[in-house]
């Protein structure tokens, strides 16, 4: 395991990677490493964001085990009719030492509906109170279903609501500018690379926001 004194150093890194997969290996298995490698390489940090409690797991064991490189925990939306258990355990045991640095990713997805609405609400909820309990940042999955059926946002924004002081980073925004606004506000960062392929909002033309990184690590 990395010792805490050089997992935290992070001068000298041109960026942190705030949303990554690479210790997942339904993603990367022979060539995992030769990523990691050419990232550090690159002096680009990164934080391994879990989507259920598998790659929770392996998440924070790839990053106890690399220099540079962080975890998040968390049950994304489509797997919470499985449980969020291992996550609440893995917070239980957080050392001293331990590269866990956010919860995530984590929210409500209305589009696929992979899991049952109010399984997800209730996976979001939990986790949010885990995120409040051990003052962690949060990377959010928000996605909203098709048009004409009730918005994602009427469910979420009161339930972030009933957790005053959370703080993170929105994962692969596509929304309106009402919305954006709303999430930098209250929320503080959101990931601009699905932004800017959104039909609904014309970035370069109408987006005149300041966008605040979290300090995650």
């Amino acid at each position: 395991m990395i010792e805490a004194d050089k997992k935290s150093v992070t001068e000298g890194l041109r960026l942190i990677d705030s949303h990554c997969h690479l210790h997942d290996t339904e993603f990367f298995t022979d060539n995992r490493e030769q990523f990691y490698k050419e990232t550090v390489e690159a002096n680009i940090g990164m934080i391994c964001v879990g989507t259920d409690q598998r790659s929770s797991r392996q998440a924070v064991e790839f990053a106890a085990n690399h220099e540079f490189t962080w975890a998040a925990i968390g049950v994304h939306p489509h797997d919470t009719k499985d449980g969020w258990e291992d996550v609440r355990t893995l917070l239980e045991n957080k050392t001293e030492n331990s590269p866990i640095v956010a919860i995530g990713e984590i929210g409500l997805d209305y589009y696929y509906n992979n899991s049952p609405r109010e399984i997800q609400i209730e996976g979001l909820e939990a986790q949010l109170q885990m995120a409040i309990d051990y003052d962690l940042p949060v990377s959010f999955h928000v996605r909203d279903g098709a048009a004409g059926q009730p918005s994602v946002w009427d469910d979420f924004w009161p339930i972030f609501d009933n957790f005053p002081g959370l703080c993170g980073v929105l994962h692969s925004f596509t929304d309106t500018r009402e919305n954006l606004e709303k999430v930098s506000r209250e929320i503080y960062t959101l990931d601009l690379m699905e932004l800017v392929r959104s039909q609904r909002i014309n970035c370069r033309k109408n987006c005149s926001l300041q966008f605040r990184w979290s300090d995650y690590c």
